[in-house]
């Protein structure tokens, strides 16, 4: 399938605003906000916005100053990998996120700009097609406007989930340019709501055209209205949340793909159980260490970073950095006839045992990988720009495996309908090849949940929601008790907001961390 369209979109009109009109490089053009008004006012214009509004999502694996995975950042802090690298000093946040150590001077700064431009970027699209409705079509003002809610709801999600009480805006900042900073029930009502008013629009398809991969879709709105629900155990709000889940399993267009391993396959992306990817492409793309703007833009760095340092000719596979090492415990939690075992972890102990001494393990070695990101040439090789950074992996978000399994859940909790709960699981467990279960109670459901989404960053927020977290993610005397010497905490469930942010405007209040 064509994967490459918001891509080539994106480089193509950050090309085009960056190129002078001047006939002289001596000629200084003012680009003031009066410029970006006039600017944008016409249909061509105001959907370069919307494309601009898209790109954040490609930015967290690398955005020029940190690498913040989405899916690896919540892992670090629950307890299927251990942060790896060269050492404890190498991407040092990381080993403290997952000691629960962050301090605001060394901790992930970068995903925190990266959603913020987001919502920016959303709030302009708005405010440009709100005040040039006459100059786009009804369709277009309406698909966009609905796109553009729900991607901010996206980034505000993230934002909410990492940290909790937050400066919040809809509408973008004037000088000085700080926002009130709202509690984490604030943030989550105010985002719930609008998404709510998002969907009621009924303006986006339930899946694009080929043409159009890459846009969220109307079940990308439901599973983030899902998600965000059952994190906050939002209980009036689980009837609405299953009523979207049963719609999505309601349509003959989704479906779980019957091959587990064939998921993980870039010629398998946006199959019958995609719901919604960040897409990457290594198709001619350019990003580069040295390239400027080129870095936000392309491939992915990802199956690089938590790839094991040693290329194997017998898997076509790169070499990688040591990052996020899966624990062997984590192997350990699937049966021997679960097709998820092998196709989620990588176990190369037998291909590095057989190296001997040749082989130059890195911190935290495990032997054991995050298979569903494994860092094969193959999905590198049409890059034109720096390979280690230009990785064809979309980032997987959601699947309708996870509709099944929230539906599981909320079934439980809404019709108390075992019966049906146990249905829902039980295709999951079809599809990867173990026996079905006869009963199911919201244990077995976070338990399938486990096996199911391993190295998708969906375990840390599971604990914390379910009220499991503090029992579960304890001090371990594994790898000589440097991984995890203290204990998960209340005060631990959101990051400390970074330094720069807090000296930026001293009217913000720092998490209790």
């Amino acid at each position: 399938m064509k994967k490459i369209n918001i891509i080539t979109l994106g480089l193509f009109s950050a090309a085009a605003l960056m190129t002078s009109c001047s006939e002289s490089f001596l000629e200084v053009e003012s680009f003031t906000q009066d410029f970006v008004d006039t600017y944008y006012t016409t249909e061509e214009h105001i959907g370069q916005s919307l494309v601009a509004a898209y790109s954040p999502m490609q930015w967290n694996d690398w955005n020029g100053s940190q690498y913040n995975p989405q899916n690896l950042m919540s892992d670090l802090m629950a307890d299927d990998v251990y942060p790896g690298g060269n050492g404890p000093s190498d991407n040092e946040f990381y080993h403290l996120m997952a000691n629960y150590s962050a301090i605001p001077t060394n901790c992930m700064s970068g995903m925190w700009s990266n959603m913020y431009s987001g919502v920016k970027r959303c709030n302009d699209l708005l405010k440009y097609a709100e005040a040039s409705k006459s100059e786009i079509s009804a369709e277009n003002y309406n698909s966009w406007t609905e796109q553009a809610r729900i991607l901010r709801a996206y980034y505000y999600n993230m934002l909410w989930k990492f940290w909790g009480n937050i400066p919040f805006f809809f509408e973008n900042l004037e000088a000085p340019f700080k926002a009130p900073q709202l509690k984490a029930g604030e943030v989550y009502e105010k985002v719930i709501t609008d998404l709510e008013g998002a969907l009621a629009m009924n303006a986006i398809p339930t899946r694009w055209d080929d043409d159009n991969l890459g846009r969220v879709n109307k079940y990308t709105g439901y599973m983030l209205y899902a998600e965000m629900v059952m994190y906050q155990n939002d209980e009036t709000r689980y009837g609405k949340a299953l009523t979207f889940m049963n719609e999505i399993i309601g349509d003959a267009g989704y479906s779980l793909l019957p091959d587990f391993a064939d998921l993980w396959q870039s010629e398998n992306e946006w199959n019958s159980e995609t719901i919604f990817d960040v897409m990457y492409s290594d198709n001619q793309t350019n990003r580069g260490w040295g390239a400027g703007d080129a870095i936000f833009a392309g491939g992915t760095v990802f199956p690089r970073l938590c790839g094991c340092p040693q290329a194997f000719t017998d898997l076509g596979s790169d070499d990688g950095w040591g990052f996020s090492p899966v624990r062997e415990a984590t192997w350990n939690l699937f049966a021997e006839n679960d097709a998820r075992r092998d196709a989620s972890i990588m176990d190369v102990r037998a291909l590095t045992d057989a190296m001997g001494d040749d082989f130059k393990p890195r911190y935290q070695n495990t032997g054991f990988w995050n298979g569903k990101y494994y860092a094969y040439s193959k999905n590198v090789e049409n890059a034109l720009g720096d390979k280690q950074l230009n990785y064809n992996n979309n980032l997987r978000i959601y699947r309708y495996s996870e509709t099944l399994l929230n539906a599981a859940e909320l079934e439980l909790k809404v019709n108390n309908d075992a019966a049906k709960a146990a249905n829902y699981v039980n295709q999951v467990r079809k599809r990867a090849g173990v026996s079905e279960l006869s009963s199911v109670d919201l244990d077995a459901i976070l338990n399938e949940r486990h096996l199911e989404f391993v190295g998708e960053g969906k375990r840390y927020w599971d604990l914390v929601r379910t009220g499991k977290a503090a029992s579960v993610l304890v001090p371990s005397d594994e790898m000589g008790g440097v991984w995890r010497n203290k204990a998960w905490t209340e005060n631990k469930k959101y990051l400390p907001i970074p330094y720069t942010e807090m000296s930026a405007d001293p009217a913000l209040v720092q998490n209790n961390y």
